[in-house]
């Protein structure tokens, strides 16, 4: 992915998340839950595009997080 656009992403994330009023712990214990073996480091990482996103992780936060696809993605 390019950075620029997973700067975005990250960004996007967070204020779902934030709106969601779920912590990074929080968001971080829930993929962890569902199988993806990820720390709230790497979500912080994730969250200001310094890590990239694999598509099992944006299916599972999609889900996490309640929203569709274009609303997780929509940068």
């Amino acid at each position: 992915m390019n950075a620029v656009y997973e700067k975005k992403l990250g960004k996007n994330i967070r204020g779902i998340r934030e709106k969601r009023q779920l912590t990074q712990e929080e968001l971080s214990i829930q993929l962890q839950l569902r199988g993806c073996d990820i720390t709230r480091s790497a979500l912080a990482k994730m969250e200001v595009g310094q890590r990239h996103i694999y598509p099992d992780e944006i299916k599972l936060l999609k889900e996490i997080l309640n929203v569709t696809f274009d609303e997780l993605l929509n940068v």
